[in-house]
């Protein structure tokens, strides 16, 4: 959970998600839907998506234990380098490190490098971890990075290494490390339809192989940026606004569109993909289901 997510975000779900899944062998046995819909609002879905898979791995082929040391953990699927010596040092006191983008930055900056690749990064982290306590060591240099030797204007002159940095004798600290190539980001235009039965139920899908896999939404179908505009003029008192989102590779726009009755003839409203399901919901239920934060504003405009 706190991959990607902050810390204060983090608490409240945490505590729900140990009540609801208790045990290994609970989040096991829960139905993705339940999962995704324990994780809404934490965005990164696919962490949920992982979390609940490697449950059911340890369950099979673990008997419901989890593995103790960082080898045999990476063999869950989910869990990658970062995850497992963070796991098998704080969890179980194997004498790992546990290199996240914090532990990273130290690092850089401590031996002056300016682009440590994950190899050189784990044998540093590997020559200096604590062998006695390994987890404390791991999260005292986690919360080095992010309290103090911070990506920005970091507190040179209250940090407990400062005389063992080699970036802030040699006077480089900004320039450690170099920053990682940006992800292009695209920008998409999309057409969200609120759809209404006779019985003034709402139709919800459920999303197959692509962004946001097994959330529900409204459907949807991306339109070039010409045709978004035509939307907004063309639907009338039909078009109720639209909701901005930014996801790791894509700013999206959604254009809301209500289809109650007939709309204007040729109105651009793109092509729907392929659902995994589709289900008509009272209004009052359509909170239930696993919504993202953008579907979440969507429904909020509709009502």
């Amino acid at each position: 959970m706190l991959q990607q997510t902050r810390v204060e975000t983090v608490v409240p779900y945490w505590e729900r998600w140990l009540d609801l899944f208790p045990t290994v062998e609970a989040l096991a046995q829960a139905e993705e839907a339940e999962v995704l819909k324990a994780w809404e609002g934490l965005g990164y879905y696919s962490r949920a998506r992982n979390l609940h898979r490697g449950a059911a791995f340890v369950q099979e082929s673990h008997g419901g234990r989890v593995p103790s040391t960082a080898e045999s953990l990476r063999g869950v699927p989910g869990i990658g380098p970062y995850t497992s010596g963070a796991i098998a040092s704080i969890a179980f006191g194997e004498a790992v490190p546990a290199v996240d983008g914090n532990v990273r930055r130290v690092f850089a900056r401590l031996f002056d490098e300016r682009a440590p690749s994950p190899r050189q990064l784990e044998v540093w982290g590997a020559e200096l971890v604590d062998p006695d306590r390994p987890g404390d060591f791991n999260q005292a240099v986690m919360e080095l990075g992010a309290t103090v030797c911070t990506p920005r204007n970091p507190a040179c002159a209250r940090c407990p290494v400062a005389g063992a940095c080699g970036a802030y004798a040699n006077g480089t600290v900004a320039e450690r490390p170099a920053p990682k190539k940006r992800t292009k980001v695209r920008v998409g235009a999309f057409v969200t339809r609120i759809e209404r039965d006779e019985a003034g139920r709402v139709r919800m899908v459920r999303r197959g192989a692509s962004l946001l896999q097994g959330m529900w939404s409204f459907p949807e179908a991306e339109v070039t940026l010409e045709e978004a505009d035509r939307i907004t003029v063309e639907a009338g008192p039909n078009y109720l606004g639209a909701v901005d989102h930014v996801y790791s590779h894509l700013r999206a726009r959604y254009h809301v569109v209500r289809v109650d009755g007939e709309l204007p003839e040729g109105l651009p409203l793109g092509e729907e993909p392929a659902w995994a399901e589709e289900r008509w919901v009272e209004g009052d239920n359509v909170g239930e289901l696993a919504l993202s934060k953008a579907q979440q504003r969507v429904w909020e405009m509709a009502r």
